[in-house]
């Protein structure tokens, strides 16, 4: 034992040398390196390169009521002597719809053009070897764009103006628009090497925790609030306001916060009365004409008036779930259920491969049935695979009360079958059922969470510690224990609206607005009628459309319309890629102009000003987001990680001593936020036998490795597990073995996690076997 405290105490000690600023410091990796990462900048020693092309970066937004207008700059400068090609990665809205570019050099202005993404791409890199200046805007993320400008010449000013349009949706009455400035440290554990394009983004530059951007940054905000604003303050920099009328604002960047392009800019307000700015908006386009209606909801009434509300609980008791995520969902469940009022029903549906339901028909939630649920749920050990359709199909065929609000809450980590059938059943249920989304667990399954939160028109909850449990339940609590109009149904008498959305309405909550928009046919005449259920009684409001007129000004009606299908249409895509849905993402960006996943913005000068030597890659050096460490950049921890030795005591199975990894699990986030997600998970070697290919298996492992850290929530040390699959000839996994095992509680969890994976089908036909070594450390 002494000889193992003292290892243990020379293992820190090595851990705390490495872990210093100077040991992580991480330098591009070599080609051949196995994964992508990014890494810190390091200044180059050749003083005729401009390693920090961008010079500024500023933003003016013009919001008038619901929609605002952004126009963002990016000035390019070659200070150096060498032709440049600048890199830039940067975020936007999840929200945004980017619907222009142009790039202005000395007097010339070039306006982009939107073309198919690998045509844009094609243009950019001929115009680079003929020497011309250009640049080209892509879309790597929903919310993350990179900006390639080429032949940036020594002395040059390049400006590339972006234009994007977003709405912005009031919370609480509250307004708020937020810029984003910079992109975090992302990780994929894809190997560089033959990695495609669109991932090569990962692999950035990072100055070190502390320091400044190395560029300007500034940002203007116009208000035009359509009735008196109040209480407009920044939360994130100090700014500077000067109103004109009561009703309109200036809000300009305060000189202190020229470098403040670290943290994302949020300023909100309110209006008068606490209102919300109704009406309707109308757009006459040359093909199609647009529409946005937002109705200012009833106001809340007492608690009596509220109608009946009954709650059903649908909770994923899958394999994946077993241990710390069924246990983060016991607890929410506790707190959420435990504080029903009597006069609520609700009922409990707990699926995996199928499905089991408390009750025929939804409980009144006394003290008796409550306690009931409690301890139904407390018994679920989590096992079996996930299937989501069968139990929401189940769920909304049961019996419901009149008069009665219901709401479906699924708890979920998101790593569940969910067909596409899942998302239309939410889309065209709204006004039957309003369906929340909570995600649980250290390694959320985000898209599938966010996907159903969007499709239903509501909000996504991630839990990733039990402590989080209670105070998510009082936020959900809070948002939908006083539905202000319920059973909400939208009319068009006398106007010929088409693709509208959302196709169906949930239930109106506290100080949200009515928000309808789409299309319209013929002359702008006739009524809107929103028609439901408010706490006093019967509730309608209708708009007269002869007394709006259509104006050319609204002409963002048109592009987000199309970002709201192009959205939809992506979230589809996550969950099954289609070559039809790419198809139609790719003709609404082209038809609309708009930037998306396959469609690119692309400038190119028509004067050659480059014929001498190719332009030097410059990567632009982004700054760590404020209060994000050193460490979040991981390839001065990874390669700490791979440098310390294990605790030999710890590693009760043979063939892990000394084990080769073949790649660390992907580090999602900052240091912190890793230490609090639970244990690190590290592939080592992976054997095959038989016609499975050892790439393609090792991917499909990979796909588990959150699951993985899941089950293993709570281990003192490092384990590590030697693992032998048998998989039929089909890729089903046959059987699941552990070298050594002990047949544990997180031993069990993963074998039944490993049972539902799905290798390729065996190239000869026959059974195969897939052996890997895990390592799990905390």
């Amino acid at each position: 034992m002494k000889g193992v405290s003292v290892f243990v105490i020379l293992f820190a000690v090595i851990c705390s040398v490495l872990f210093l600023p100077g040991f992580s410091h991480a330098q591009k990796p070599e080609d051949g390196d196995k994964t992508l990462s990014p890494y810190f900048f390091v200044k180059s020693d050749d003083p005729n390169l401009d390693r920090l092309p961008l010079k500024s970066t500023s933003a003016v937004a013009n919001i008038s009521g619901v929609i605002a207008d952004v126009v963002v700059t990016q000035v390019y400068k070659n200070e150096g002597k060498k032709a440049l090609e600048a890199i830039y990665v940067f975020p936007a809205s999840t929200r945004a719809a980017v619907y222009g570019m142009k790039m202005v050099i000395g007097k010339r202005v070039i306006e982009a053009k939107i073309k198919k993404r690998d045509e844009a791409r094609r243009d950019y890199e001929d115009a680079k070897k003929q020497g011309k200046s250009a640049s080209l805007l892509e879309q790597q993320r929903p919310n993350v764009f990179q900006m390639n400008v080429a032949n940036i010449m020594p002395g040059d000013e390049i400006r590339v103006e972006l234009k994007y349009t977003e709405i912005l949706v009031p919370t609480d009455r509250i307004y708020e628009f937020v810029y984003p400035t910079v992109v975090g440290p992302r990780y994929s554990n894809k190997p560089a090497d033959g990695t495609l394009p669109s991932e090569k983004w990962v692999q950035n530059p990072y100055l070190h925790e502390g320091e400044k951007p190395t560029y300007a940054f500034d940002m203007t905000v116009n208000v035009a609030g359509g009735m008196p604003i109040k209480e407009l303050a920044s939360t994130s920099h100090k700014v500077n306001t000067a109103f004109n009328g009561p009703a309109n604002v200036k809000v300009t960047l305060d000189r202190s916060e020229k470098k403040g392009g670290n943290r994302d800019y949020i300023l909100r307000w309110r209006l008068a009365g606490d209102r919300i700015q109704s009406g309707l908006l109308l757009y006459p386009g040359e093909k199609e004409n647009f529409f946005l209606c937002v109705l200012q909801p009833p106001k809340k009434v007492k608690s009596a008036q509220i109608p009946g509300r009954e709650y059903v609980f649908v909770v994923d008791v899958s394999g994946s779930m077993h241990g710390f995520p069924l246990d983060i969902s016991k607890r929410l469940l506790r707190s959420l259920i435990g504080n029903l009022r009597p006069t609520d029903t609700f009922n409990v549906l707990l699926f995996s491969g199928g499905s089991r339901l408390m009750s025929k028909r939804s409980l009144p939630a006394t003290k008796e049935n409550v306690d009931n649920a409690i301890n139904v749920i407390d018994r679920q050990r989590g096992g079996g695979g996930t299937e989501l359709l069968p139990a929401l199909n189940r769920v909304l065929t049961l019996p419901k009360p009149e008069n009665y609000s219901r709401s479906i809450i699924v708890v979920t980590d998101g790593y569940v079958r969910v067909e596409e059938e899942v998302f239309d059943l939410i889309r065209t249920h709204l006004n039957d059922a309003n369906v929340f989304a909570f995600g649980i667990g250290s390694s959320v399954n985000r898209h599938i969470i966010e996907g159903m939160a969007r499709v239903g028109m509501g909000e996504p909850f991630v839990i990733t510690k039990p402590a989080d449990a209670p105070a998510q339940a009082d936020r959900f609590r809070e948002m939908i224990e006083s539905p202000v109009l319920t059973k909400v149904k939208v009319g068009f008498k006398g106007f010929s609206a088409y693709d509208v959305e959302p196709v169906s309405i949930p239930d109106v909550l506290p100080d949200r607005p009515v928000m309808v928009f789409g299309k319209y046919k013929g002359e702008a005449k006739g009524t809107i009628t929103v028609t439901g259920v408010s706490g006093s009684g019967r509730f309608t409001e209708s708009i007269n459309v002869a007394t709006v007129k259509p104006l050319k000004e609204n002409l963002a009606l048109r592009y987000l319309w199309a970002r709201h299908r192009i959205t939809l249409l992506s979230d589809y895509n996550r969950l099954h890629s289609s070559d039809k849905r790419v198809k139609e993402v790719t003709d609404l960006g082209l038809a609309y102009n708009l930037l998306t996943a396959y469609t690119s913005f692309v400038a190119v000068d028509n004067e050659v000003r480059n014929t001498g030597e190719k332009p030097e890659t410059v990567n632009q050096p982004l700054p760590l987001p404020q209060g994000v460490s050193d460490y979040a950049v991981g390839s001065g921890m990874m390669n700490t990680m791979a440098l310390a030795p294990p605790l030999p005591s710890q590693y009760p199975r043979p063939g892990c001593m000394g084990m080769a990894r073949t790649e660390e699990a992907p580090m999602k986030g900052n240091a912190k936020r890793k230490a609090a997600a639970g244990p690190r998970v590290s592939l080592g070697d992976v054997t095959v036998s038989g016609g499975v290919a050892k790439q393609a298996a090792l991917e499909t492992l990979r796909k588990i490795e959150g699951d993985i850290a899941a089950c293993s929530a709570g281990i003192a040390g490092p384990v590590c597990y030697v693992v032998t699959l048998t998989v039929n000839a089909d890729g089903t996994v046959k059987d699941v073995k552990f070298k050594d095992g002990k047949n544990d509680s997180p031993e069990q969890c993963i074998g039944a996690l490993m049972k539902q994976l799905k290798f390729t089908a065996t190239r000869d036909g026959k059974e195969a076997s897939v052996t890997v070594t895990v390592l799990v450390t905390p």
